[in-house]
């Protein structure tokens, strides 16, 4: 049997005697389409950041495929093929938006620190760049630089550049927070496409969004998971509708 994509065993996190995360297990199957819910202050982004490496574990563990992780920098688990997005977008705004991509796709494409190596004259480079570029549907922004595309471009480029590098594992940290209803319709549908056949992980306040895209839900409250489940057992379950999702779902009426 494969091993998940994502495991978390037993994982709690403090700050000095706060306790934020408390004895999370969780596994995420190799191309599953995961969402985490959960009320502010719940220890959502936390958790996120434990998961990718830019915090530590108090306790437990971190395992992608099966290895684990727990100890290791960001940039060495981006290269066992996770990639994340930040809740603020994190651009290169000065450079152009085909710039932004290639930046993206150097490590993984074997381009490692060399002064000898023009990167204007790498066609294969070059290629695949314009590529996603196609995939996200950026194609005629090619030259534009990033900082003068709108709020919904500049998250859809940031998602470029967190596929660029081949990761097979993507984790979306609020990936429509602040967009208008036609927007969100633009990132969910890029989502869709980009994250094919890839395992993602989520973190998002919009209930359509997550019913949308979501195979499965896992509902965080103070620092517990109280159901993982289907989208429609999740939206049934009391537990969660006491905890969270009625009072979520009125406020976005």
């Amino acid at each position: 049997m494969n091993a998940p994509a994502i495991e978390l065993s037993g994982l709690c996190k403090s700050f000095g005697t706060i306790e934020i995360i408390r004895d999370v297990n969780l596994q995420v199957a190799k191309g599953e389409r995961h969402a985490i819910i959960g009320p502010n202050g719940a220890g959502k982004s936390t958790l996120f950041n434990l998961i990718t490496g830019k915090y530590t574990a108090t306790a437990g563990s971190v395992s992608l495929h099966g290895e684990n992780v727990q100890n290791l920098k960001p940039y060495q688990i981006n290269r066992r093929g996770l990639s994340r997005s930040f809740q603020i977008t994190n651009i290169f705004p000065k450079m152009s938006v085909f710039e932004n991509i290639r930046c993206g796709l150097l490590w993984s494409m074997g381009y490692k620190y060399s002064f000898w190596t023009l990167v204007n004259r790498q066609t294969k480079l070059t290629e695949r760049t314009d590529e996603i570029l196609e995939q996200i549907n950026m194609t005629s922004r090619r030259n534009d630089i990033a900082g003068v595309l709108t709020y919904a471009e500049q998250r859809a480029l940031e998602i470029g550049i967190t596929i660029a590098g081949g990761a097979d594992i993507v984790m979306l940290d609020e990936p429509t927070a602040g967009m208008s209803h036609s927007e969100t319709d633009y990132i969910v549908d890029l989502i869709r496409t980009v994250t094919q056949d890839k395992t993602l992980v989520m973190v998002e306040h919009d209930m359509g969004v997550i019913f949308d895209l979501a195979d499965r839900i896992s509902v965080l409250v103070y620092g517990q998971f109280i159901a993982s489940d289907t989208p429609a057992k999740v939206r049934s379950n009391e537990k969660v509708q006491e905890a969270y999702l009625g009072a979520a779902m009125e406020a976005e009426h």
